[in-house]
């Protein structure tokens, strides 16, 4: 099971970062070039613990739906998601969150299984590894440059 694992140094308060972390209208933001819509379950705000989001969004030419239920919740340190509901087999996203002097260190543990077996571990390999590790560094880029501006009190 391929697993990405992403660290990004903010200098932004823990309790600011996790926040925009579980911004459903910041993950938008983030997403904007695969047209992201929530769609089901929390749709804007902040997510918390047991509720879910499905997403609409085009990946690869065709729109999917994925849905994903917040598991665990310790502010500001830790939540996770969960795939609910998707074409994936599995998912899991922890994302960990650390005072580091002045700054946060944002650690992302992302865990998936592809689907079709061989085939989704031969796309894991060509594309799909690389392809969702681009889309989390987009996500913390963007998680980032809200923290460290005053754009933050836009979303939380």
């Amino acid at each position: 099971m391929p697993r990405i694992i992403l660290k990004t140094t903010i200098k932004a308060k823990k309790e600011i970062v996790f926040d925009l972390s579980r911004s459903i209208d910041l993950h938008k933001i983030s997403t904007a070039h695969t047209n992201e819509t929530a769609i089901a379950g929390k749709t804007s705000g902040l997510i918390g613990l047991n509720e879910s989001v499905t997403w609409r969004a085009k990946h690869f030419g065709v729109y999917q739906k994925l849905t994903s239920r917040i598991t665990v919740f310790e502010r500001p340190n830790l939540f996770v998601d969960e795939l609910a509901k998707g074409i994936f087999k599995h998912f899991k996203h922890e994302h960990h969150f650390t005072k580091f002097n002045d700054e946060t260190l944002m650690t992302d543990y992302f865990d998936y299984e592809s689907p079709l077996g061989v085939l989704g571990k031969l796309a894991d390999i060509l594309f799909l590894k690389k392809y969702m590790t681009g889309l989390l560094k987009e996500r913390n880029r963007v998680i980032k440059d809200f923290a460290e501006t005053d754009k933050w009190r836009q979303i939380i």
